[in-house]
């Protein structure tokens, strides 16, 4: 990493929900135009993670920083793409109309849009592919459709840095590598930092720069081959883990330790 600013850091972010610690003492940092993959098996924190980030969630202590300064309400250099968006099919919004919609997160209602609000939508349409399918209505696009829409939506204001919450479940293998392969050249084009949320890194590993691991709340932060490591990850867990490559894949085998025998009722 540079000496330039971090797009985002995270310093020593523990976070308490309903009793329960969810994240302790959660530190990395990405710099300008890196690609990260934030890597956790479900339940691991990895929502938890963006929710502070987004300014969701007050930690109960550390800070998110956010370009060298404290994360504040009503960020815009976070752009965000959710896990989940439905829209019915019947609803009349057009895939262009959802990218426009990245432009009003600042005002009330919709804004009449300028000359040069409409050439920045259809340039975003053109950086994120989406150019065909520009007239469609939303509720019928497939689900990589719908992300290059949903990547636009959030891009089209020009943040700093991208959070995208699980992007890859529920695609085909293709629509997998061709989103992966967009928002690589969109950190390259744009010098955005990129923060991907997945529990399966391996459509991941030919980009990211950087990997956080998430496991039991707390992570392991550096390269693919810094991280993904038997004896790191085995300490995350704080059980013997073991990291296999196989075909230019990698499969992590748990061990964990067995359960102690329940006392006998007598």
């Amino acid at each position: 990493m540079t000496n330039a600013i971090s797009s985002l850091e995270l310093d020593q972010v523990s976070i308490w929900l309903g009793g329960k610690q969810i994240l302790s003492e959660v530190s990395f940092a990405i710099a300008p135009g890196e690609f990260t993959g934030l890597i956790g098996t479900n339940g691991a924190g990895k929502t938890t993670v963006f929710r502070a980030i987004l300014g969701q969630i007050r930690p109960s202590g550390g800070k998110v920083i956010i370009a060298g300064r404290d994360r504040s309400k009503g960020d815009t250099s976070v752009g965000y793409v959710p896990q989940k968006v439905q829209i019915d099919p019947d609803v009349p919004l057009r895939a262009r109309d959802l990218v426009a919609l990245g432009l009003d997160g600042r005002t009330l209602g919709l804004s009449k849009r300028s000359v040069a609000d409409k050439e920045l939508i259809e340039e975003t349409l053109v950086a994120v592919g989406a150019e065909t399918i520009a007239n469609r209505r939303v509720g019928t696009l497939s689900g990589g459709e719908l992300q290059r829409v949903l990547i636009g939506h959030a891009i089209i204001s020009r943040p700093q840095i991208l959070l995208l919450d699980e992007p890859l479940a529920n695609l085909d293998i293709k629509s997998e590598h061709e989103i992966v392969d967009l928002l690589s050249t969109i950190t390259t084009d744009q010098n955005l930092s990129i923060l991907i949320s997945a529990h399966d890194m391996n459509s991941l590993l030919p980009f990211m720069d950087r990997v956080i691991y998430l496991a039991g709340g707390r992570c392991a932060s550096g390269t693919a081959e810094q991280v993904i490591r038997t004896e790191v990850l085995s300490e995350l867990y704080g059980f013997r883990v073991s990291v296999i490559h196989v075909d230019g894949r990698v499969v992590i085998l748990a061990d964990p330790p067995p359960m102690q025998a329940k006392n006998k009722v007598t």
